[in-house]
């Protein structure tokens, strides 16, 4: 446990202390055992961030050995069944191992912060029971879309992110439902972009599978990625663009919408981005959903110090696991999935070499956006009360908070903002 590593700082300290008082027969020596004028001061104990950050700042200057031992200690003495603060100081362990690794040349784990591959779909369930954060993204963003293209005959959304789909059904159930009957529901077209082409055949047949079952019209296209970080190849912005590119279709007929949900971070630096808006631009969608991750001090970029950034993202995950620790019961084996497969990986990409885009906030995320000659599309006040309705129902907690600001919707826990939710056209 983390315990172990402070009570050894302590045992040292309380030692010499002891050895201080024995060779100290002065007055001063007696007035520090009675709480007079001579008291000692405890050496401060450092605390779970403190030693998480002093192996980053190892990193940052160059000391792999040193950092990746620092680190091996951390993760020994956490654990990923302990309270809060030791399943947090275990998984920026681990991440930081896997970073060191890499930076040294050393063989990938079998799960590296470079993987493909999302986490497993049982995760991504698991983490939709038992915290309200992809279901609030999906909802609202879902929400938005279908404002968009009501009224449509044809409707296409571009999915930069399927993953396994989740989001999706429930939008496909409200897009049948509110069809005119005298007209029939639309045809939908998914595009659904990944960088696993297995996870995208099987989303697809999900799909597929559920709007036969609502007798919804429905096409889905994988749109493969060569990895999660090269997105840029979606917008030919490279010099050899992926045949992702073409096979991109575009209908005239069609209302678009372009959905961005976790994504727009995987993208490189500001260039890559304002690329990659004004690409989106010029399809000319009806709306652009955006939900992104938000960071302390509303957002840094760049953040290549990587002390500076794993602290912004302990700050963002502890939230997360308190908001896990307070509402999900002790051992609970879902927690432990979602831990493991979910934030886990998320910790591991933060922390990657790539891990300084996470954190731009959405004042960064609208900058970029208008830019790129988009408006903000203000939420309805439906989809903000839709939001809250969700936390009653499904999220019982005074500690999940849902706020409205500047035409976006956020989802806190306590007084700290962690993910925003925003439209454009």
């Amino acid at each position: 446990m983390i315990g172990s590593l402070h009570t050894s700082s302590s045992s040292d300290t309380d030692n010499n202390s002891h050895a201080d008082a024995r060779n100290n027969s002065s007055g001063e020596g007696e007035a520090s055992l009675h709480g007079g004028f001579g008291r000692t001061v405890a050496a401060a104990v450092p605390s779970t961030r403190d030693l998480v950050l002093a192996c980053a700042d190892l990193m940052q200057r160059g000391d792999l050995a040193a950092a990746r031992r620092a680190a091996e200690i951390l993760l020994s003495a956490a654990s990923p069944r302990g309270d809060a603060t030791d399943r947090l100081a275990y998984h920026f362990a681990r991440a930081l191992v896997l970073r060191v690794d890499a930076k040294a040349g050393l063989p990938f784990s079998p799960r590296s912060p470079t993987g493909a591959a999302p986490a497993p779909s049982g995760a991504y369930l698991a983490f939709n029971q038992i915290a309200p954060f992809l279901r609030f993204a999906h909802l609202t963003a879902n929400q938005a879309i279908l404002e968009a293209v009501d009224g449509a005959r044809r409707v296409h959304i571009l999915d930069l992110d399927a993953a396994h789909g989740v989001q999706w059904p429930p939008l496909l159930q409200a897009i049948a439902e509110n069809a005119d009957p005298a007209l029939g529901p639309p045809e939908v077209r998914i595009t659904g972009a990944g960088a696993d082409h297995d996870t995208l055949l099987r989303t697809g047949n999900r799909l597929r599978a559920f709007a036969r079952s609502i007798r919804l019209p429905f096409h889905f296209t994988p749109l493969l990625l060569s990895c999660a970080s090269s997105a840029h190849h979606v917008a030919g912005t490279s010099a050899s663009p992926s045949a992702a590119v073409t096979s991109l279709e575009l209908h005239a007929d069609e209302t678009l919408a372009v959905n961005c949900v976790l994504f727009l971070h995987k993208l490189g630096g500001q260039d890559e981005l304002a690329a990659f808006l004004k690409w989106v631009k010029a399809m000319a969608p009806a709306v652009v959903t955006v939900s992104e991750r938000e960071a302390s001090g509303g957002g840094i970029d760049p953040m290549e110090e990587l002390p500076r950034r794993v602290g912004v993202a302990m700050d963002h995950y502890s939230a997360v696991f308190e908001a896990l620790e307070a509402t999900v019961p002790p051992g609970s084996r879902e927690r432990l999935t979602v831990e493991q497969e979910v934030l886990g990986r998320e910790i591991e990409a933060a922390v990657g070499s790539t891990g300084g885009r996470w954190w731009r906030g959405l004042e960064r995320w609208a900058t970029a956006a208008r830019g790129a000659g988009f408006a903000a599309r203000p939420l309805s006040a439906f989809a903000v009360s839709q939001a809250r309705l969700l936390l009653r129902l499904h999220y019982p907690s005074e500690g999940y908070l849902v706020q409205e600001a500047r035409g976006a919707c956020f989802l806190g826990w306590q007084t700290r903002p962690l993910l925003s939710v925003s439209s454009w056209h």
